[in-house]
């Protein structure tokens, strides 16, 4: 046990973010790592990076490190639960854009084509989802809706346009070999509905209330080993690449990073910095899970690749306590490999 002149106890980071879920009624698995310098971008407003610059350094090896550790190539790192499965929900959404933006690059896809969003493809929710009339929009566009605002429907468009086998054949040339892609958001909504026993999705929000909490637990997608699925470590293994320009042709990383810029949302990873920090993330939820990954960027040039997965006893998807949970965990995850105690 650490001690500090022999009077108080260093607490370590694990026992510290496991105190921070604790108190708002949830447990996670985490993992965050520095990355070094990379290909310099825009910068977007505080607090929500337009395009945080690139980023440099390698992923750890699966089961290399834990809390305080570091990987067998010496990196320090912050690793809770780093390497066991978690139910990826809309985190799946980074690859399946940067799928898109690798075949943009390469010329099999152009950016401007129209699509059709009509009312069979609306799952309602954000953008495109929760539109009440057809609408015409670009392939870019679903793909900037799919990360700004997490749309549904413009995922399950995009997926249906690059193809579900070649972001699974993605993810394997990436070396994230426990990351699994079964569907998009829609697939995933039909396994819901015919797990309950509903017709549509308003059968579905009628009988969601009477469902006990042990059966909504038993809903196959909120089973990392019945539904899409990573690890924190594979994801944040991602999202190096993406700011090493690794994982595809330059413009294309910078796509994917520039669009993860343009989140919206900001009740989770990015609550937990000052506002001079940036963070280009994607959130993740369903029922009791909630989620985000991203990378965080200081003024001095630091950046820090963070994956969270928390996940509640109860599953409701409104939990702000947990979402604060998310940003003050990433922070001290930070924080701790700032101060080279990872």
């Amino acid at each position: 046990m650490s001690l500090c002149e022999g009077a108080a106890r260093v607490i370590p980071v694990e026992e510290r973010v496991g105190a921070v879920f604790a108190a708002a009624g949830a447990e996670a698995r985490l993992h965050a790592v520095a990355i070094g310098p990379g290909p310099s971008v825009p910068n977007g407003p505080p607090g929500r990076a337009g395009s945080p610059d690139g980023a440099d350094g390698r992923g750890s090896p699966d089961g290399a490190g834990s809390e305080g550790g570091a990987g067998s190539a010496g990196r320090a790192e912050i690793a809770i639960g780093a390497d066991e499965p978690v139910v990826l929900a809309s985190v799946f959404k980074v690859l399946l854009v940067l799928e898109f933006a690798r075949q943009v690059a390469a010329g099999q896809l152009d950016p401007r084509e129209r699509v059709w969003v009509t009312a069979d493809d609306r799952l309602g929710g954000w953008g495109t989802a929760g539109c009440l009339d057809d609408i015409e929009v670009s392939l870019r566009d679903l793909a900037h809706f799919a990360m700004s605002v997490s749309d549904n429907s413009a995922a399950d468009l995009l997926l249906a346009r690059v193809g579900t086998d070649t972001v699974r054949l993605l993810a394997a040339e990436l070396g994230l070999h426990r990351t699994r892609i079964l569907g998009g958001p829609r697939q995933l909504l039909e396994t819901m509905l015919a797990e309950v026993g509903a017709r549509d999705e308003r059968e579905f929000a009628a009988i969601y209330p009477s469902l006990t909490a042990e059966r909504l637990r038993g809903l196959s997608v909120l089973d990392p080993e019945r539904t899409s699925a990573s690890t924190p470590r594979e994801i944040t293994r991602l999202l190096e690449l993406i700011w090493r320009d690794e994982a595809g042709p330059p413009e294309a990383c910078a796509r994917v990073r520039d669009l993860m810029g343009r989140q919206v949302f900001r009740h989770r990873l990015v609550s937990g910095f000052p506002d001079e920090v940036r963070v280009a993330a994607k959130t993740g939820t369903l029922p009791g899970l909630h989620a985000e990954a991203g990378v965080v960027h200081y003024p001095d040039g630091g950046r820090y690749a963070v994956a969270v997965f928390a996940r509640t006893g109860d599953p409701v998807t409104n939990r702000t306590a947990v979402d604060s949970a998310i940003g003050a965990a990433a922070r001290i995850a930070v924080e701790a490999l700032r101060e080279g105690r990872g």
